[in-house]
């Protein structure tokens, strides 16, 4: 059985969202980042943390790759064309959408106050909205990286519902059309009733 370590409303939803889908049993303590829980897992403290046996794996995308290759669902088979374009793909949300949200995130509660630079969000969310229109171009079908469900669809909901939630604005009807009928699956009803 896996442990997953970390609090739903943190990227710990993307692999709690990818072990659901794939039917998996697991434990969750939902600890918080920085916290004495996540630290004596992770000398960083940083979370989503997976544990299997004796191996612990960090970083939500990593841990995604992971369960998905090990149960050979959610992803495209390596070495092939289709996983280079849906790798492609990944990287590019992560690069163009996560790292702005993190970056917005860090000086909106992360950063010692001090350090904390408000007048950066404009840039921000200016970048983001060009970054939407790349993202955009990349969904041609139903689902982001080919014609079935994968861990690129996890790792893009979660960023647009993170958008909302810190005011950056998705001016793509496609998209907003793309989260919603992503926020319908079973898959991931089970782990926003985690959140509340």
């Amino acid at each position: 059985m896996y442990k997953v370590i970390g609090a739903p409303l943190t990227r710990t939803f993307r692999v709690l969202w990818t072990l659901e889908e794939l039917g998996l049993d697991y434990s969750h303590q939902p600890a918080k980042p920085q916290s004495d829980e996540a630290r004596s897992y992770d000398a960083a403290g940083k979370v989503p943390i997976l544990i299997e046996g004796e191996a612990v794996i960090t970083d939500s995308l990593a841990i995604m790759t992971y369960l998905a290759d090990k149960h050979g669902s959610l992803t495209a088979p390596a070495g092939t064309i289709a996983r280079a374009q849906q790798d492609s793909v990944i990287n590019l949300v992560n690069d163009e959408l996560d790292a702005l949200l993190w970056v917005a995130a860090r000086h909106s509660f992360a950063l010692p106050e001090e350090w904390r630079v408000p007048a950066i969000k404009p840039s921000l969310k200016w970048e983001f909205a060009r970054s939407i229109s790349r993202v955009e171009s990349r969904l041609t079908g139903e689902y982001l990286a080919g014609d079935r469900f994968s861990i690129a669809d996890i790792l893009l909901t979660h960023c647009l519902n993170w958008a909302f939630g810190a005011k950056f604005e998705i001016e793509s009807p496609a998209l907003l059309a793309y989260g919603k009928r992503m926020r319908s699956r079973a898959a991931f009803q089970r782990v926003a009733a985690l959140s509340k």
